[in-house]
C-alpha cells in the first residue's frame, strides 16, 4: 500500500492542476490515472499525417484559467485563418456564400434567443446567484428557440447552430447553459462562437498538459483503474481493479461525471450526486477529422441538426489536400474509420469534395470518458451543480462537469481543479491542526 496526504484520481486538466497545486503547497501527492496516458478528454495523437486533437482542442482570452496557463509557461494561442466560404442547408435546400453572410443570418436569431444572458447570470462565475434561474432552468434549448417565432428557415439554422455547441441533441438541452456560456462571453454571441473554435494551443492540448505534470512533484500512476474509494474519520483508501492500494487523508475525484458511478464509494455518495452521474451529460456526439482531396477553400458548413455530421469545417489546408474537422450530435451515427459513410455524410454538406482518410475516437463509447465535452441537460444547474460541489466527507469532485464559469471547455477544468486544490489543501490543514491538538492534550 503507498500513502500520502491526498490522492488525486483522474489526469485531465482538472486533476493535473490540482495534483500540481497540492504537490507545491509541499503535500505527499499520487496522482492516479486509467489510462495510459494523461490529458483525459482532450488527446492529440499522430493521425491523417498530422498531429489532431481528437478531444478538447479550443482556447481563447476571453477564459482567464487556461489563459493564464500558457502564459505561465510561456505557451502561445494559435489563430486559425479567416473562413472565406459557407454552405448551409435549411428546408432540403443547400445555400452557398461568404462566412460573413452566414454570420448574419445566424446574428439576429442569436441576439434574441440570448438577450436575457446576463439578466439571469449577472455573475457569470456565479452561476446560481440569481434565484431566477429556477424559473427557466427546465426549459429546453429546442423549446426556447422554437417560441422566438423565426420563420422556419432561420429556425432551423439556429437549431443546427446549437446542436454543433452542444455535441448532441435539442429536446433535452438546457436553455440556462446556453445563456451561461453567452454571459462568460460578455454577453456576446459571436465572442462565444469565437471562444469555441478560434484558438488553439501551440504544440497542441498534450504541450500544455504536460507542463502543468512537469510543474508538479506529484507521483503519476497510470493505468490504474479504480475499482472502490472507502472512506473513515481518518483516511480514505483506494483500491484499483488490479488489487493496488493506495491510502491518503484527502481525495480529488476529478473524473467525467457519466463514470461517477462506476466506483464503488464507501460510504456511498449522496442521492443528489448519484442521480447526476447517472443522468451524465448531453454532449454524446461525434467529432471525426477527414481528409479530401485539394487544396480546398476554407471553407464552414452546416447541415441539418439531425444529420450525421450537421458542422463541417477546412482546418488545415495543404497543397494538394484539407483536412476538416466535424462534428455530429450522436456518436453512434458516425463510424470513426468508415471513408465510405464518410464520404456521405460530406457529400450532404459540401458538393464535390473526395474523402481520403478519417479519423477520430469514438468518447462516447469510451468507458473512461462516456460523454464529449460536458453539457448540461435541464434542471442540472439548479438541482445538482452545488450538490456537486459539496465534499463528501475527506472526497472532493473537480471537473469542467461542474465548473462554475466555462463548463465544457479546458478553462473550467482548470478553474475546478484550483477549486478543489485550495479547498483540499484547508481541509489537510485543518486535519493537521486537529491532530497536533490531540497530541498535545495526550502529553
Amino acid at each position: 500500500m503507498e500513502t500520502s496526504d491526498v490522492i488525486v484520481i483522474g489526469a485531465g486538466f482538472a486533476g493535473l492542476t490540482a495534483a500540481r497545486e497540492l504537490s507545491r503547497s509541499g503535500y505527499g501527492t499520487i496522482l492516479l490515472e486509467a489510462k495510459d496516458r494523461i490529458a483525459g478528454r482532450t488527446h492529440l495523437d499522430e493521425r491523417l499525417g498530422r498531429n489532431l486533437e481528437l478531444g478538447g482542442t479550443w482556447v481563447h482570452w476571453t477564459q482567464p484559467y487556461v489563459w493564464a496557463e500558457m502564459g505561465r509557461y510561456g505557451i502561445k494561442a494559435l489563430a486559425g485563418p479567416e473562413f472565406t466560404k459557407a454552405f448551409w442547408t435549411v428546408g432540403g435546400q443547400r445555400h452557398e456564400g461568404t462566412a460573413e453572410s452566414l454570420l448574419e443570418l445566424l446574428d439576429g436569431p442569436n441576439r434574441m434567443l440570448l438577450a436575457d444572458s446576463r439578466r439571469y447570470f449577472p455573475m457569470p462565475w456565479a452561476p446560481l446567484e440569481n434565484p431566477d434561474i429556477a424559473d427557466i432552468d427546465q426549459l429546453t434549448l429546442a423549446e426556447a428557440i422554437d417560441q422566438l417565432g423565426l420563420p422556419e428557415d432561420q429556425r432551423q439554422l439556429l437549431r443546427s447552430f446549437w446542436t454543433l455547441n452542444f455535441n448532441g441533441r435539442l429536446d433535452q438541452a438546457a436553455y440556462t447553459q446556453a445563456l451561461r456560456w453567452c454571459a462568460v462571453a460578455s454577453g456576446d454571441w459571436q465572442l462565444m462562437f469565437e471562444a469555441c473554435a478560434s484558438f488553439k494551443i501551440d504544440g497542441g492540448t498534450r504541450r500544455l498538459a504536460q507542463a502543468i505534470l512537469d510543474d508538479s512533484t506529484a507521483q503519476l500512476r497510470l493505468n490504474q483503474v479504480v475499482a472502490s474509494i472507502v472512506q473513515d474519520g481518518e483516511r480514505v483508501l483506494v483500491t484499483t481493479k488490479a488489487g493496488k492500494q493506495y491510502s491518503a487523508r484527502q481525495l480529488v475525484l476529478a473524473i467525467p461525471l457519466s463514470t461517477l458511478n462506476d466506483i464503488d464509494v464507501q460510504p456511498a455518495f449522496s442521492p443528489g450526486k448519484r442521480e447526476a452521474a447517472a443522468r451524465g451529460q448531453a454532449g454524446r456526439g461525434a467529432k471525426l477529422w477527414v481528409k479530401v482531396e485539394g487544396h480546398q477553400e476554407r471553407f464552414v458548413a452546416f447541415g441539418p441538426e439531425a444529420a450525421a455530421l450537421n458542422f463541417v469545417q477546412a482546418e488545415y489546408i495543404d497543397q494538394e489536400t484539407t483536412t476538416l474537422v466535424c462534428f455530429g450530435p450522436d456518436a453512434g451515427a458516425v463510424d470513426t474509420a468508415d471513408v465510405r459513410a464518410a464520404q456521405q455524410h460530406i457529400d450532404a454538406l459540401v458538393p464535390g469534395l473526395k474523402v481520403l482518410e478519417v479519423a477520430g475516437h469514438n468518447w462516447v463509447a469510451d468507458e473512461y470518458a462516456r460523454s464529449t465535452w460536458p453539457m448540461h441537460y435541464t434542471g442540472f444547474l439548479t438541482r445538482y451543480l452545488a450538490e456537486l460541489q459539496q465534499p463528501e466527507g475527506r472526497i472532493r469532485l473537480a471537473g469542467s462537469d461542474i465548473a462554475n464559469g466555462w463548463g465544457g471547455f479546458i478553462d473550467g477544468a482548470i478553474e475546478s481543479g484550483l477549486d478543489a486544490a485550495r479547498q483540499t489543501a484547508s481541509a489537510l490543514g485543518n486535519d493537521a491542526g486537529l491532530h497536533l491538538k490531540a497530541r498535545v492534550a495526550a502529553v
